[in-house]
């Protein structure tokens, strides 16, 4: 057998080796798949296929969707990873085809396979479920179509349409690729064909955009604004070592040294040498507003290729250093991924005992559902790993997520359910309770007999004008619209509170001391006096109001107004 698969070797060209060797690397992801357990962002997309829609609060529909047919086709990790799996291998010898020399040879296959597998982010893209796969397999369509048009081939304004398409649908990024492929190219906007082409995209892309108009273009808000931050030099030093890291040590100065002598002749070769500077400088620029995580640049990674395998194999020494490293690397991340199925250094992470740690909290559930403080994506997991009843709050002092359009709270109404709470070790009252996980986590949680959500009361105001001063006392008529089959009692630990939000982290929240009843499904209007804190001077705020209860978590009820607080 040995010798006949040498035989089948030494009988391929350089297209039928690249094939061979993206297959052995498929099946390596395909393993990796389906015996490493999920990270939280995968489980958390794996909440969106449970609904499948033309939209989602944080990414378009396409990750929903290969996860949703790899469920039906298997069942567990390897179910939401399967065709995540597929993707790689595709994309990578899409762009072969792209880059392919007329005269390459075995020992070119050789190289871009080599140079690929030791790219480091893209060993670790190959097999989870996030967008970032299929971005990358459609940014891989968008360059072949965009190369058939810029050789003015039949048809390729059209199949350019539907890839620019079909990026939007996988991750919002694929817009950069678009306009930074035609910054490299400015000549190719004096073609009418190119605005056919687009309107084909949009076309295509209408019921997306009716969903984001359904749901208040949430996610083009929080990609815009809601996740801004403080500026943190930090930012920038962590996304410089990242991609340091992400793109390989071993080749970083190579690829800087390629990217100078690589002087492409056509579009394509001149769109893929300015996207890793365009992608690179770009999210450089928007660390100075929050944190940016590295594999936002990953489609730079076409780029990288492009350039470095161009240059090596003119060059036969930094060939051999690229082979000889690209092994060691290789080497290295085979035993990164062993561990990352056996575990045997015991490391805690997100990938390691998510069965026993969830079965815990079931156990101590018994059946009662869960209603997770603020992290979305660990309220994902517990119900991928347990089967069980979850939902988690939307929390203004972190962000709002998708579980925002999902009613399972409403589903809890007057059942008893465990409420993650903070951990405060000096609580006295045995109402809070709390255990360590086997993933070292800390949970805590309060029963609660009769839960009653407040989530989709409506609070619209009037009255705050667009700046005001600290002292000043401001007149609001509240119109309060309960939707819910009961009342809704303010007083004790249920309070009406006004919440003055900064960025993405500030919260200054202020109990209005108002005490009444909500009628069930009910619209009612209160007047409220709020005497503006001196705290609030020299920034602009969203401030709203929020029925808030102790122990558990809000986000505003109804829509925030925007005004900026001057000192008096």
């Amino acid at each position: 057998m040995k010798a006949s698969l040498k035989k089948i070797c030494a009988s391929l060209g350089a297209d039928g080796l690249v094939a061979l060797w993206l297959g052995v690397w498929w099946v390596c992801n395909l393993v990796q798949a389906g015996f490493s357990e999920l990270a939280n962002d995968e489980a958390y997309y794996h909440m969106f296929a449970e609904n499948l829609a033309w939209g989602y609060f944080d990414h378009p529909p396409m990750t929903a969707l290969l996860i949703w047919l790899g469920e039906h086709l298997f069942g567990g990790e390897l179910g939401v990873r399967f065709f995540f799996t597929v993707l790689q291998p595709l994309y990578l010898y899409i762009l072969w085809r792209i880059i392919r020399p007329a005269d390459a040879d075995r020992g070119d296959a050789a190289l871009y396979v080599v140079l690929s597998a030791a790219t480091l982010m893209l060993q670790l893209y190959g097999f989870i479920a996030v967008p970032d796969g299929p971005l990358m397999m459609t940014a891989a369509l968008f360059l072949l179509t965009f190369k058939w048009f810029s050789e003015k081939r039949r048809w390729g304004w059209l199949w350019m349409g539907i890839a620019m398409a079909l990026m939007a649908y996988s991750k919002y990024h694929g817009a950069l690729v678009v306009l930074f492929a035609l910054a490299a190219n400015p000549r190719l906007l004096l073609r009418p064909a190119l605005y056919v082409s687009g309107a084909v995209a949009v076309l295509l892309l209408v019921p997306h955009f009716m969903w984001q108009y359904e749901h208040d273009w949430a996610s083009f808000a929080y990609h815009l604004a809601g996740r801004n931050s403080v500026f943190r030099p930090g930012y920038v030093a962590e996304y410089l070592l990242n991609l340091l890291v992400v793109f390989n040590p071993f080749f970083v100065p190579l690829y800087v040294r390629a990217w100078i002598a690589v002087k492409p002749q056509d579009a394509v070769g001149r769109a893929l040498k300015f996207l890793p500077v365009a992608f690179i400088v770009f999210f450089l620029i928007t660390t100075f507003r929050g944190y940016v995580q590295p594999q936002w640049v990953i489609v730079a990674v076409f780029g990288l290729l492009y350039t470095l395998f161009t240059y090596a194999r003119r060059h036969p020494r930094t060939r051999r250093y690229l082979m000889r490293a690209g092994w060691v690397t290789i080497a290295l991340v085979a035993l990164v991924r062993l561990e990352m199925i056996f575990n045997p250094l015991g490391i805690r992470f997100e990938v390691f005992d998510n069965r026993t740690s969830y079965g815990r909290i079931a156990e101590i559930a018994a059946g009662r559902p869960v209603v997770f403080r603020h992290g979305y994506a660990v309220a994902a997991k517990y119900a991928f790993y347990t089967g069980a009843e979850a939902y988690c709050q939307p929390n203004v002092r972190y962000r709002t997520h998708q579980w925002q359009f999902r009613d399972d709270d409403s589903r809890f109404t007057g059942r008893e359910v465990l409420v993650e709470t903070p951990y405060d070790p000096s609580d006295t009252t045995g109402r809070v309770h709390s255990v360590v996980l086997p993933n070292g986590k800390r949970f805590t949680w309060l029963d609660d007999p009769h839960f009653h959500p407040t989530r989709l009361v409506d609070i619209s105001f009037t009255g705050l004008p667009g700046r005001v001063a600290a002292g000043d006392t401001l007149r609001l008529s509240l119109r309060i619209a309960n939707p819910y089959p009961f009342r809704i009692e303010l007083g004790g630990d249920r309070s009406l509170v006004m919440l003055w939000k900064h960025g993405r982290f500030r919260v200054e929240e202020f109990d209005t001391g108002e005490r009444f009843i909500i009628p069930a499904e009910e619209e009612i209007v209160r007047d409220v006096e709020f005497v503006v804190p001196a705290q609030l001077a020299g920034a602009d705020f969203d401030a709203g109001f929020a029925l808030r209860r102790e122990g558990y978590t809000n986000w505003f009820n109804g829509k925030p107004l925007r005004t900026e607080v001057i000192a008096q």
